[in-house]
């Protein structure tokens, strides 16, 4: 039997998640911990992944210890410390600085389809990933990352595109990750052998003449 189940999200021991929707087979691994995040279907983050305000597209390969959206501390303010924000927890008679919270959650993170962030990763809140991007092990992403593109480094670079440009327009609008449970599996050995460019020669048409017949 599969272990991934399309009604619910596999969430491994430790796991903490706070306002987090799931979509289909989804795994979520030991200790992650996730904050206001919208995960797509089939996507999954390995080990001690710390993920807060962001929109997790379909298919999305997260590495572990990877950060996604590290919330900010107030540089603009006198201090930079917790206990002007988080004031009930040094404070009997005040409340949470429940603005800042909220302004928090406005700066969202969004991961395309597709995407592969390796080991120990970073993105910074407000930026969006491009489907099929490939974030290197160790990076820290502080701009946008167009589709296809691989970036590494401290601040992360591009460092090539994974596919042409006609490839990578031709894939999007493929757009398998929208395919059927169903449909995948009968593409599963196609996936497994066919180069990018061979898997949308056998594909395009196909999936086009649905489009127009529908």
């Amino acid at each position: 039997m599969a272990r991934l189940k399309e009604e619910a999200p596999f969430l491994h021991p430790d796991c903490e998640a706070v306002d987090a929707t799931f979509g289909r087979y989804v795994e979520i691994g030991r200790a992650s911990r996730l904050a206001h995040c919208e995960w797509g279907d089939y996507s999954y983050c390995d080990r001690y992944a710390d993920i807060a305000n962001t929109t997790v597209g379909k298919f999305v390969n997260i590495a572990a210890f990877v950060r996604i959206g590290a919330t900010d501390h107030p540089m603009e303010k006198a201090s930079l410390h917790h206990f002007h924000y988080r004031s009930d927890d040094y404070f009997d008679d005040a409340e949470r600085d429940e603005a800042w919270f909220a302004h928090r959650r406005t700066r969202r993170t969004v991961i395309g389809h597709d995407v592969w962030i390796g080991h120990g990763a970073q993105i910074r809140p407000e930026v969006s990933i491009g489907h099929g991007a490939v974030i290197a092990g160790g990076a820290i992403v502080t701009k946008d990352v167009p589709p296809y593109m691989i970036v590494a480094g401290i601040p992360a670079v591009p460092l090539r595109a994974r596919y042409t440009p006609d490839i990578a327009a031709r894939m999007m609008a493929l757009a398998w990750w929208d395919w059927s449970h169903d449909q995948l599996r009968h593409a599963l050995d196609d996936f497994r052998s066919l180069s990018a460019k061979a898997f949308l020669e056998r594909y395009e048409s196909a999936v086009m003449g649905q489009k127009v017949s529908t």
